[in-house]
């Protein structure tokens, strides 16, 4: 953190907030409201309030509801010590005053939208009044004073301070209260974030703490030399910050602290972040307003790593060669990222893309306020209050993805995800479900049909190589179970299997990182998935850690602690998808003889199949070598593909297959073989064939383990069929016949075909 104290305060500064990212008011008790100009330094006196109003807090309008300019913008809400809460413009005019409690108010907020605006007060009431001030109801009444207020994500919850408690109250009546002991001291100020959902709380026991929404701990600090007296979530979820008598501290949204600073401001009352999340702004007891600016941010790539060095410079580091370039802006640095050999960096009013250090890429951007960038391979998403766009790596606009319920402002990375060809994003409105659009057109995936899923969704991710017929997606549920489906699943409902379970967070099991070679092979044979893992003991990474990367062979995780931790997997599997994606079944099989590791051998297995290549998986697998030969027998493709579709656990499909190349008995036998019994009456009733093969083989079933029929459709059929086992066989012969001389048919017209 750069950190700036400024004094024109005589008194004690109580309440500050940003107008845009750079202007800033701030209340003291000296009557004063100040505007501070950041760009030209310039302070000027908004307004002097009468004597008798000692501002408490303040809170602007929300600027935009999604991307949509509000017209009430101009207008703040200011508390007094006096009971009221006042409507103020920006020129400083009180619009409106209202009283409000008895008593000091000691906290008011908007929500997300403007609708309500919620005060808390000495009296220990909490009220929720509509935007021109009226009253709509009071939430909660308590004997003791409620020193702090925050609004849930969607609004529709309110988290307060009571005494050593958090109280989670939901608007509607009927919902349940959360109510959990936070603190062994009064708890002073609470803070909930509309993008990650985490709560935040500090007390006089002189700890700040991390808890989710359903108030389980996530990280307790360890106490400070003084009680917290303010603390604030920065709006793109990532860190926050932590006020104390002469202290400020930025932490990462895990707890961790980054930097730790010691101003001569006596207690930090109240901290404001501006809407970029880069500029932090602290109302002081002696009379300073603090400016602090978030700096030394670091990204790596291969063997480059940059480093935001000033609000406007970044350097740029080759670990190879030690080169260092230097980079100037024309703005503030809001946000970057760095992948695929790009660095796309968002100012306050332009991107740029850098592919050399010499000759970025600019082009202007409508919003100021970018709070995500995604990289895929061929291009990158911009993620600002109005939407989320998808940029060329030219700089040409692609598409706009847009849908009904859209809240730009509250998507972050775990509920973003993009590759090449597809965008898949969570959708808050109802969280089970993930909406999935191309990412050329903007529009939905396929026949329009999203994605959902039987609990709420934690966590996405789309994988970036292979074809776009083959996308796969992984998903973390609230159960912490980690499951993978594909992307492309037109008229059909889609399958989603689980490849893990008991995930503490990204790829994370209880026994250590997990790393999964080929979790497709989950849709070929799930029983070779266990030996196509990688797993590293815990005991190298610490409690609680954390993906941060996975490029190459390398892992990057930051540990619970904040430190970073390297771990490596070899890069024999990557060569294999290589091969796979190639058809060089010859080099992939030299490869696994090479490496002798039963799980490469599990992976070939895997993608022969799923690339039906017969040969190459007869000699990867061994435990069902005699029903791949079986499969390679087999006289017609039709058969092969149905059998192989078997294999893979899609009966469904395999009986479709069959039925469309007009193998009736072939598909009907694939059900007596699976003991369908009833599937395969059905089918033989349908077709008027081989009625008597499906009651022959039930009744040599049910013969061989001592069983009488007992399903009234097989005995209303069976009284009229006469069972002869040697017509059947007969039967049976002439089809496989049918079939044989079919295949050499189709085989002799191909041959020619090619000759011609």
């Amino acid at each position: 953190l750069l950190v700036t104290p400024c004094i024109l305060h005589d008194e004690l500064v109580s309440c500050v907030g940003w107008t845009t990212a750079d202007e800033l008011y701030s209340c003291s008790e000296d009557h004063q409201i100040l505007n501070w100009n950041l760009p030209t330094s310039e302070t000027s006196i908004v307004v002097k309030l009468p004597d008798d109003l000692y501002p408490v807090d303040l809170h602007w309008f929300p600027k935009t509801v999604g991307g949509k300019k509000q017209a009430q913008a101009e207008l703040f809400v200011l508390t007094s010590t006096d009971g009221k809460f006042h409507l103020v413009s920006k020129a400083g005019r009180i619009e409106k005053s209202v009283e409000a409690h008895k008593g000091a108010v000691l906290a008011a907020r908007w929500n997300y939208d403007g609708s309500a605006l919620i005060t808390a007060g000495e009296d220990g009431q909490i009220k929720i009044w509509s935007k021109s001030g009226m009253l709509r109801s009071t939430l909660a009444s308590h004997g003791s004073a409620v020193y702090s207020v925050a609004w849930g994500p969607d609004s529709d919850r309110i988290l307060y301070t009571l005494g050593r408690q958090l109280v989670v109250k939901p608007l509607q009546p009927s919902s349940k209260v959360i109510q959990w002991k936070a603190h062994d001291g009064v708890v002073l100020k609470v803070d909930w974030n509309s993008v990650n959902d985490l709560i935040l709380s500090g007390g006089q026991d002189c700890k700040y703490k991390v808890w989710d929404s359903y108030g389980r701990l996530l990280h307790s600090s360890s106490s400070h030399d003084y009680p917290v007296t303010s603390l604030s979530w920065a709006p793109d979820g990532e860190v926050f910050a932590v006020g104390s008598f002469n202290t400020l501290r930025l932490c990462d949204k895990t707890g961790w602290s980054y930097a730790l600073e010691k101003p001569n401001t006596g207690s930090v009352f109240s901290l404001a972040w501006s809407a970029d999340s880069t500029q932090l702004a602290g109302a002081c007891g002696n009379g300073h307003v603090i400016f602090a600016h978030v700096v030394e941010q670091h990204w790596e790539w291969k063997n480059f790593i940059i480093t935001l060095t000033k609000r406007r410079t970044m350097q740029v580091r080759n670990v190879m060669n030690d080169a260092v370039d230097v980079l100037e802006f024309r703005d503030r640095v809001i946000k970057s990222s760095l992948a695929y050999g790009h660095l796309v960096v968002a100012t306050s009013l332009q991107c740029y893309v850098y592919k050399n250090w010499n000759t970025p890429l600019i082009f202007d951007l409508k919003e100021g306020t970018v709070s995500l960038i995604l990289q895929a391979e061929k291009h990158f998403l911009l993620l600002d209050g109005a939407g989320l766009y998808i940029f060329s790596y030219e700089g040409r606009l692609i598409s706009s993805p847009k849908f009904p319920g859209l809240r730009a402002d509250i998507l972050n990375a775990q509920g973003i995800s993009l590759s090449n060809d597809t965008i898949a994003i969570r959708d808050k409105s109802d969280e089970k479900v993930i909406l999935l659009f191309d990412t050329l057109t903007g529009k939905p995936c396929g026949d329009g049909k999203h994605l959902t899923h039987k609990l709420e969704v934690v966590e996405i991710a789309l994988d970036q190589s292979g074809p776009s017929n083959d996308r796969k997606i992984a998903l973390i549920d609230k159960n912490r179970d980690l499951y993978l489906t594909s992307v492309r699943h037109i008229g059909r409902e889609p399958k989603i299997c689980k490849i893990g379970k008991t995930l503490r967070g990204d790829l994370f099991v209880n026994h250590g990182l997990t790393v999964w070679y080929y979790p497709s092979i989950i849709f070929t044979d799930k029983e070779l998935l266990q030996k196509t893992l990688l797993t590293k003991d815990s005991s190298d990474f610490s409690r609680a850690p954390h993906i941060l990367s996975f490029v190459g062979t390398l892992v990057t995780l930051r540990r619970g602690d904040g430190s970073l931790v390297y771990s490596n997997v070899l890069p024999y599997p990557a060569l294999l998808h290589e091969y796979s994606a190639s058809a060089r079944w010859e080099d992939a099989l030299r490869l696994c003889r090479f490496a002798k590791d039963q799980s490469l051998w599990a992976c070939l297995a895997g993608m022969a199949m799923a690339n039906r290549e017969l040969n190459t998986a007869e000699m990867a697998y061994l435990p069902r070598v005699q029903y791949i030969k079986f499969i390679k027998e087999l006289p017609s493709k039709e058969s092969s593909l149905a059998h192989m579709l078997m294999f893979s656990g899609q009966v469904q499909e395999a009986e479709a297959t069959l039925l469309q190349a007009g193998l009736i008995y072939q598909a009907i036998q694939v059900n007596i073989d699976l003991f369908n019994w009833e599937r395969a009456l059905e089918l033989a009733v349908k077709h008027k064939t081989h009625v008597d093969t499906v009651l022959a083989y039930r009744e040599k079933f049910l013969q061989r383990f001592g069983r009488m029929e007992m399903n009234k459709r097989f005995l209303q059929y069976s009284e009229g069929v006469e069972v002869n086992w040697e017509k059947i066989q007969a039967k049976i012969e002439v089809e496989l016949s049918k079939e044989r001389e079919k295949a050499a048919n189709v085989s002799v017209r191909t041959s020619l075909a090619t000759r011609r």
